[in-house]
């Protein structure tokens, strides 16, 4: 088999095999990585969702910090909604059908802002507008609410006035800064209502407890590591075949009988 090698033609089979399980490798590591970061999402989850509830500027202490361990972690707000400043973010899905989140800035009493998305609301049938108008707490209250990352901007998507197509912190501030609303507004990290003046609003359904699951990425890796394999075992398996081919196949020898063994035949027979 080895005599086979120092031909070009297997030589450029073994690269092919070569270059295909480094293919291979990588695609198996790229699942992989996916399966770590599906475990950690996993792991923020256990980890924060059902501590209790801390005050929002003991757990973020600059408006822009925000680590991603944090990601769920209740906090605890005092303040009010500016509910002139509410806007509808788009093209939400729930239970299967599409509508808005209602996101309203609370001015927490310290006089910084911090964005609440106080949950979903129905979208009226053909028009891009809710089938009813959320009705948002006015005046001082109690908030609790879970931390999400700031989502930042979807590229080429855009909204009507009043509507936002992500959650975008930074895009919030500037505008409440330009409208005098708030002069600090955290662009970290953002926050899925839990309750209100310590209890479940009734005009939008809040955020449900999401369903996480690490997915099939650890048996992708391991077929692509078993593919891998595969083409080295394809030469392999080609190579033995072709040296099969090449040795002579010995034939049996055929011996001449004589006229005394048939005649002994013949007696046999007798």
């Amino acid at each position: 088999m080895l005599r086979l090698l120092r031909e070009p033609r297997w030589l450029g089979y073994l690269a092919l095999a070569l270059v295909f399980a480094v293919v291979c490798c990588l695609l198996g590591m790229w699942q992989w990585d996916r399966r770590e970061t599906a475990l950690t999402a996993i792991d923020r989850l256990e980890s924060n969702y059902d501590r209790d509830a801390a005050p929002l500027e003991a757990v973020l202490p600059e408006p822009s910090a925000f680590d991603p361990d944090q990601q769920w972690t209740p906090v605890e707000l005092e303040g009010e909604y500016v509910t002139d400043a509410q806007l509808l973010l788009r093209g939400r899905w729930r239970g299967g059908d599409v509508g808005f989140d209602v996101v309203v800035p609370f001015r927490t009493t310290t006089g910084a802002v911090f964005v609440v998305d106080r949950g979903w609301i129905d979208q009226a049938s053909g028009a891009e507008q809710p089938v009813t108008e959320p009705a948002t707490p006015v005046g001082p209250t109690t908030v609790v609410a879970r931390l999400r990352p700031n989502e930042g901007q979807i590229a080429g998507r855009g909204a009507p006035e009043g509507q936002i197509a992500s959650v975008d912190l930074p895009s919030i501030a500037d505008s409440l800064a330009r409208r005098g609303v708030a002069d600090t507004t955290y662009t970290g990290a953002y926050g899925l209502l839990v309750s209100e003046g310590g209890a479940a609003p009734a005009d939008v359904a809040i955020a449900s407890r999401p369903v996480l699951d690490e997915g099939p990425h650890l048996s992708y890796t391991l077929q692509w590591f078993v593919f891998a394999l595969g083409g080295f075992a394809a030469v392999a398996w080609g190579m033995r075949e072709e040296l099969r081919s090449a040795s002579p196949v010995e034939r049996p020898q055929r011996v001449r009988r004589t006229d005394s063994d048939i005649e002994d035949d013949i007696l046999d027979l007798r």
